[in-house]
């Protein structure tokens, strides 16, 4: 489907974002807007404002903006097509038409949603029933509250082979082994795939049910049955409970990881409601990457026996390649044999609290891993645990990142086995000498340059912009004014700018931002009134930049990819190059490896920035080739 401007901001214009807002969070009015504590970040007094007539909510206290699709992304999680769905569903709008294909897919998936539906239904009668008693049981010695199990959603599958069946038959067996409830044999007739337990529904982002795990009631084997992967579930996307968490998570800034169900459900009954579980396997790359999109730094809470921990680690190694600046994992280690469950059971959820002040960086976790691994008394065994540990580092995608490891890494050793290595040198540390440099007759001997400071660091950021790419970006902001309120990140480094082109950027912002109806033609008009006019038509002339988002036509959506990336690359040249010359700076003031290595990051990491730019100016001059060619 295509979603053009006009239908958002039809979208936008028919939603009360007072009133979307004001059903997960306290607005009380103040003047023509609303306001409250911040969603976002905790706070005391409110500094949260939604403002109906411009459609948009800002906190002043951590820069929190945007409009009703931006709240269903950022605070409830959505994906951005299932954001606008509903929001359209609520203003009582139609989607723009789908194609045959898509259109068949929405309607199976709606279908299958039905059934899921009515199957959580059914289970949770059979939990209220005769036959739910030793379900109910095994509930209350949980400690599960007849508040969590409303809330959860518990119910029980009876031991049958055909029960569920029967009760939903109006759907067929087709539609029911579709959606993982049947099991099908081969010249058999299909039977209940979960018979004899607890049940417990799983949800997607909207809270619609789109699979179940199954407990076991007494001794048995699989303890845990999740249903197989269907067109609405698949394992290893999913996250359990993240419906409820991203709310509770968003507030406080933090998201828990725990291994299963009931360990989740724990602590959310406790309190804890930022809580999330994978679903009986290690956590795969799309999770980690849904976590990230919830907070920097998941704290992994995982079982304090053997298979807890290794799995802990599984976890560590599969994030080190999607490592970022400033994104992680961090680990809470639970007294041994116990899970969250069983802590919050003996001690309450403060207990809890106090070992999460305790968790240890991933950095940690991984060097105390290898450390324990194997005895480390001989050399050979000392040089096989720091090649184990550059491999390590190796395997980390972002080169900054990596650089800070391999230092690290070194750091560690060098303090671990220094004294092992170099006993001659026991009670003093090793001080790299100084290259020598002979001085020409009568010159005065001079120190080495200082480290660069914090406020270097910045002035050499603010005067190192590329002016070039900051002028097509302002045009291409200009040329789709659509995307402004997307991209306020990159005020900073335009603002940054001085003269003409710092002025332009601060006022087609301004104005931008109070009108959302904008077109480029509208926009530069406005801009006339101002005194900006030549120099606006002066950007948009499409033959004085080679980038797509600066042309007059073209593909909207490439054009759009394109600004994303040039944006990116615009905000991240000055702080790679303040970072290069604090890396130079601190090579020539002491030479060491590590210093060297993280030079040679850098200057490699600059340079992969320029790739990107030249392969966005080569990309539009073959699509404007191939165009010219199917002219």
């Amino acid at each position: 489907m295509s979603l053009t401007p006009a239908f958002l901001d039809e979208l936008r214009a028919r939603t009360s974002l007072s009133t979307l807002i004001g059903k997960t969070t306290k607005l009380t009015k103040a003047g023509r807007e609303y306001k409250g504590c911040c969603p976002f970040h905790n706070e005391k007094t409110p500094s949260f404002y939604v403002n109906d007539d411009k459609g948009f909510y800002h906190c002043f206290g951590c820069s929190a903006h945007g409009d009703a699709i931006r709240w269903m992304t950022d605070q409830r999680g959505l994906p951005f097509i299932d954001a606008v769905k509903e929001l359209a569903q609520a203003a009582g709008m139609e989607m723009p038409a789908q194609d045959r294909r898509a259109a068949e897919r929405a309607e199976r998936a709606q279908s299958l949603h039905d059934v899921m539906a009515a199957a959580a239904d059914w289970f949770r009668q059979q939990l209220d029933g005769l036959e739910g008693a030793p379900a109910r049981d095994l509930l209350e010695r949980r400690g599960i509250s007849d508040a969590t199990k409303r809330n959860f959603g518990f119910g029980f599958a009876p031991d049958a082979r055909g029960k569920l069946r029967t009760a939903l038959k109006q759907f067929g067996d087709a539609m029911l082994i579709e959606a993982g409830l049947l099991i099908s044999v081969e010249g058999k007739e299909p039977y209940d795939r979960f018979r004899g337990r607890l049940m417990i529904p799983i949800r997607d982002a909207r809270g619609r049910v789109i699979a179940f795990g199954g407990r076991i009631i007494g001794d048995g084997e699989p303890k845990y049955l999740n249903s197989p992967d269907t067109p609405l579930f698949d394992k290893g996307r999913t996250l359990y409970n993240l419906d409820r968490a991203l709310p509770a998570a968003r507030k406080a800034d933090r998201v828990f990881v725990v291994e299963g169900y009931m360990d989740a459900i724990a602590l959310a009954q406790a309190g804890i409601g930022e809580v999330v579980a994978p679903l009986g396997t290690a956590l795969t790359e799309h999770q980690l990457e849904r976590l990230w999109r919830i907070a920097d730094v998941p704290t992994l809470c995982l079982d304090g026996d053997n298979a807890g921990q290794k799995a802990a680690m599984r976890a560590a190694h599969r994030a080190l390649p999607l490592l970022a600046p400033g994104r992680s994992l961090q680990f809470v280690t639970l007294p041994d044999g116990q899970d969250p469950d069983d802590l919050i059971r003996a001690k309450g959820a403060g207990a809890l609290e106090a070992l999460v002040r305790e968790a240890s960086p991933l950095v940690d976790r991984l060097w105390a891993h290898e450390l324990a691994a194997e005895p480390l008394t001989t050399p050979e065994q000392r040089a096989g645990f720091r090649a184990r540990m550059g491999e390590l580092a190796k395997t980390i995608g972002d080169p900054v990142v990596r650089s800070e490891y391999h230092a690290e890494f070194r750091r560690r050793y060098d303090e671990q086995f220094g004294n092992q290595r170099r006993p001659f040198e026991r009670g003093r540390s090793f001080e790299p000498r100084q290259p020598f440099v002979p001085r020409r007759p009568g010159q005065k001997w001079t120190p080495p340059p200082a480290p660069v400071t914090e406020d270097a660091k910045a002035l050499h950021a603010a005067g190192n912009i590329d002016r070039v790419l900051a002028k097509a970006v302002l045009a291409g902001l200009i040329r789709h004014p659509v995307e402004i309120a997307r991209h306020m990140e990159v005020l900073g480094s335009l603002r940054m700018a001085d003269g003409a082109l710092g002025r332009l950027f601060e006022a087609v912002v301004d104005v931008a931002l109070e009108d959302r109806e904008l077109d480029s033609s509208r926009l530069v008009t406005i801009l006339a009134d101002s005194g900006f006019e030549a120099v606006a038509r002066d950007l948009l002339r499409a033959d004085r930049m080679p980038y797509s988002f600066t042309q007059p036509t073209g593909d909207v959506t490439r054009a759009r990819e394109d600004l994303d990336e040039a944006i990116a690359i615009l905000v991240a040249r000055p702080e790679v190059d303040a970072a290069l010359a604090d890396a130079t700076s601190a090579m020539q003031a002491r030479f060491t490896d590590e210093a060297f290595e993280r030079q040679v990051a850098l200057l490699r990491e600059k340079q992969a920035l320029e790739l990107r730019l030249a392969n966005l100016v080569q990309s539009n001059e073959d699509a404007r080739a191939f165009d010219s060619e199917d002219d």
